[in-house]
């Protein structure tokens, strides 16, 4: 049986999103699976824990200083020294795990895991067939470690944009961005409306801004559909955070728009929705990519996100808002006009690639190794 080690990293919910929707497909296809978190288990857990506080600090009080450390990133070589020693982090880890695990294929759905293995390679040391798989709708410095086999990219576009960096095209296969099975799933929007108690004549509108809803400036979000002038039901998702939650529960009180915390069905409730209203994540772009659901991307971060925003405005999928008037105006603009919906879903049946996973899994699968 072949075994599949996939190296993720809890910086937001996406890259250990893709890691579980590819250890199912492997699984599935009947390989055995290891995913490990490369700051937690191969660094350090309280590494791990204050990295993360810090980036979420970041973004959440200085997203300037971010923008410009991404930036900054994207200008110099994976492995330079600049990068102060973060883009060989757990170097050691990720050794001892190769000889305690032993798998026939690596899987990497971070930058940093990525950018380790390139460099046991440059060592000398003899490492499995390594993918590299790009959560986000970007071409980003940090990922082009020189020694990874074959990345996985979310749109030809990214793979242009690789290529002109240097790397060879043939290691770049666009595959699209893993996502969960049930995102596949064409599932009738009237029967989901009826499940949730939705209207099945009225507008639906679903406001998300990933796991860390503060970080998604989702109270304008609630305030432009209370303030809406044409009637619309609303499914507001909060995230983890219960006070932000009854904060906009605050909000949106005696109108139709429903708050929820933290959803485990978002599959379902992306496919009772006109329209999705949120900030640029690469997984949620991914998932409502392949929900065929149009989007009003607002609230996006500094860094991936505006990029991956660009992506987005780029291919026609989705309106962009900058600021609130914006905002008002283009929710306004989307549900009066049922053609410019109808477009923006064409334009995404163009680039939605809800069987990224299994494409992963398969370019995975015809390079590995042969078993004695």
């Amino acid at each position: 049986m072949l075994r599949v080690l996939i190296v993720s990293a809890s910086y937001g919910s996406g890259h250990n999103e893709a890691a579980r929707s590819l250890a199912a497909e492997f699984e599935a296809q009947g390989a055995r699976t290891t995913t490990i978190d490369h700051f937690r288990d191969l660094v350090h857990p309280l590494f791990a824990r204050a990295s993360r506080a810090l980036y979420y600090a970041l973004l959440r009080r200085a997203p300037a200083v971010w923008a410009a450390a991404y930036a900054a990133g994207d200008r110099i070589p994976s492995g330079s020294l600049l990068t102060f020693g973060m883009s060989h982090i757990g170097t050691a880890g990720v050794r001892r795990a190769l000889g305690e695990l032993a798998p026939d294929v690596v899987v990497t759905v971070h930058a940093t895991p990525a950018t380790v293995m390139s460099g046991l390679v440059a060592a000398g040391v003899r490492v499995p067939p390594h993918t590299t798989v790009v959560t986000d709708f970007v071409a980003h410095s940090q990922w082009m470690a020189s020694h990874v086999d074959r990345y996985c990219v979310a749109a030809e576009e990214v793979r242009r944009e690789f290529v002109a960096r240097g790397i060879r095209r043939e290691r770049v296969a666009v595959t699209g961005v893993p996502v969960r099975a049930e995102f596949a799933r064409r599932l009738a929007p009237g029967d989901v409306r009826r499940q949730l108690g939705l209207s099945p004549r009225l507008p639906v509108v679903l406001v998300m801004a990933g796991s860390q809803g503060r970080l998604g400036h989702l109270d304008e979000a609630v305030r432009a559909l209370v303030g809406a002038e044409r009637p619309l039901e609303g499914i507001v998702v909060a995230g983890r955070d219960e006070r932000l939650r009854v904060h906009l529960e605050r909000l949106a009180a005696g109108r139709a728009v429903r708050v929820l915390g933290y959803a485990n069905d978002v599959p379902r409730l992306m496919a009772a929705a006109d329209l999705l209203v949120t900030k640029a994540g690469g997984m949620t772009l991914a998932e409502a990519l392949a929900s065929e659901l149009p989007m009003l991307l607002w609230g996006s971060l500094p860094g991936q996100e505006r990029r991956n925003e660009r992506f987005a405005a780029r291919a026609g999928v989705a309106l962009v808002a900058r600021s609130r008037r914006e905002l008002g105006r283009h929710l306004e603009r989307a549900l009066d006009d049922p053609e410019l919906l109808a477009e923006l879903r064409s334009r995404i049946d163009r680039v939605r690639r809800p069987d990224a996973a299994r494409r992963i899994v398969t370019e995975v699968l015809e390079r590995r190794p042969r078993l004695v």
